[in-house]
């Protein structure tokens, strides 16, 4: 019985051990603090299915799907809608081609 006790009470420990460090990560990424792109790579956005929405209504799909995904993995958002709206997302937007043109669709 004291076995099962003392077996209990350390895996009750380990358990708040890790939720406590799932909230200190949380809580420092509010706070803004940089945790060497942890989060972000655990915060992903489906690129793939974002830029099929995005392009869906273009006359040339292909090429932008294959812009928009890469903008959309160097940014890690896209635009809502099928054209404009690249306020909600400056990264995307501010991103050119060498002919200075938009690269982003």
């Amino acid at each position: 019985m004291m076995k099962l006790l003392c077996l209990l009470l350390i895996a009750t420990l380990f358990i708040q051990g890790g939720l406590l460090e799932a909230t200190s990560v949380t809580d420092a990424s509010a706070q803004g603090g940089n945790l060497g792109g942890l989060l972000d790579q655990k915060y992903r956005i489906n690129c793939p299915a974002a830029c099929s929405r995005r392009c869906s209504k273009s006359s040339r799909r292909k090429i932008c799907f294959r812009s928009c995904t890469g903008c959309c993995a160097r940014c890690n958002c896209v635009p809502p809608g099928t054209s404009g709206n690249t306020h909600l997302c400056p990264c995307y937007a501010r991103i050119r081609t060498r002919g200075n043109r938009l690269k982003c669709p």
